[in-house]
């Protein structure tokens, strides 16, 4: 069975929920780690204000895929440049962080425990209610009394180590450099519209959906980062095939910190997001516009589904959780079922 067909028969699902009308659009891309790659797409990148054609060009807001691409690659990068180590303490690199209580639980936090998420801040706050300065924002974050509660999937941990990256370069998120086919900035006529937003008041095309990054200024550690299915499978290949990370970095991603969460991922768990065949050497992030990207490194193979689930409403029933699980459940199968490629 060649890749062609294993494609063709593993986006049957997502076609299936663009014809009914549950998506507007979608593209699934499979890379191996040699290097082998195809990709399917169907749909529209916007319906509302009018419809325009999705393509494989189309650049989708990746939303929390960002953690994962953009937020954990770089802070491994600084681990393994030697400029910080993944059980440092964040007030290395932001030492007022809750600054008038030196013994604040904040001031505790290591990289490590933010990147998986084991720390006692919230899941999400709507800080964006608050105001849109930037930098008014970003010190509420870090001077603000959190409430303790036990570990949970928190975007608050991802803004503060967007935080750092910005403190450790010197640079706002936005004007980070970044590999071909992403971008903070991306040209609104070649993206994928996510929502109908009341709050800004318009169909959000080219501009980060996430609230919170867009009051932040446009990028943040838990979101803000746009891309192509090129772009993500050329990152994908990457971890596959060792080219992007150091061994001890990959080895960090790929190793349990606790029950579902590595450093920066999710593993492979029963009922997970990337479906019940894959193997324990698995590791995987989605993205709540409808983006995920699952690795297999056991079987050397990664693939993507991008949607727009949310556009024009993240109020409605996209069936996006049985739509990953089914496109990950078929490309495993049919992967392991190929005679060559």
């Amino acid at each position: 069975m060649s890749l062609d067909t294993i494609i063709d028969q593993a986006f049957a699902p997502a076609a299936s929920s663009i014809d009914r009308g549950d998506i507007p659009g979608a593209v699934l891309g499979i890379v191996t780690a040699d290097g082998q790659r195809n990709m399917r797409w169907k749909g529209h990148a916007q319906i509302e204000p009018h419809e325009e054609s999705l393509s494989r060009e189309t650049w989708f807001d990746l939303a929390s895929l960002t953690k994962v691409i953009f937020t954990t690659t770089t802070i491994l990068r600084f681990v393994e440049e030697g400029r910080i180590a993944l059980d440092d303490l964040l007030i290395k690199v932001i030492p007022d962080l809750r600054q008038y209580d030196m013994n604040a639980a904040e001031r505790r936090l290591t990289f490590r425990q933010c990147l998986a998420h084991q720390t006692h801040l919230p899941a999400v706050e709507p800080l964006y209610t608050y105001g849109q300065d930037p930098n008014t924002l970003r010190a509420f974050i870090l001077q603000r009394v959190w409430q303790s509660g036990p570990p949970v999937y928190s975007d608050i941990n991802f803004m503060l180590l967007g935080i750092a990256i910005e403190r450790i370069t010197g640079k706002p998120l936005i004007d980070q450099p970044l590999p071909q086919n992403f971008s903070f900035r991306p040209d609104p006529h070649l993206c994928a519209a996510t929502e109908r937003c009341t709050w800004r008041g318009r169909v959000i095309r080219g501009e980060v959906h996430d609230e919170n990054a867009f009051a932040l200024g446009g990028a943040s550690g838990h979101a803000g980062l746009f891309g192509t299915i090129d772009g993500v499978l050329d990152f994908a290949r990457g971890l596959l095939e060792g080219s992007i990370l150091s061994a001890d970095s990959l080895k960090a991603i790929r190793t349990r910190e606790s029950e579902k969460r590595t450093v920066g991922w999710e593993g492979v768990y029963s009922g997970w997001h990337g479906g019940d065949a894959c193997s324990p050497a698995t590791i995987g992030h989605t993205g709540f516009t409808g983006t995920g990207l699952w690795l297999d490194f056991e079987r050397g193979l990664a693939w993507s589904l991008l949607t727009n689930r949310v556009h024009p409403s993240r109020h409605k029933d996209s069936g996006i959780l049985s739509l990953r699980r089914a496109t990950g459940e078929l490309v495993i199968a049919l992967f392991d079922g190929q005679t060559r490629f």
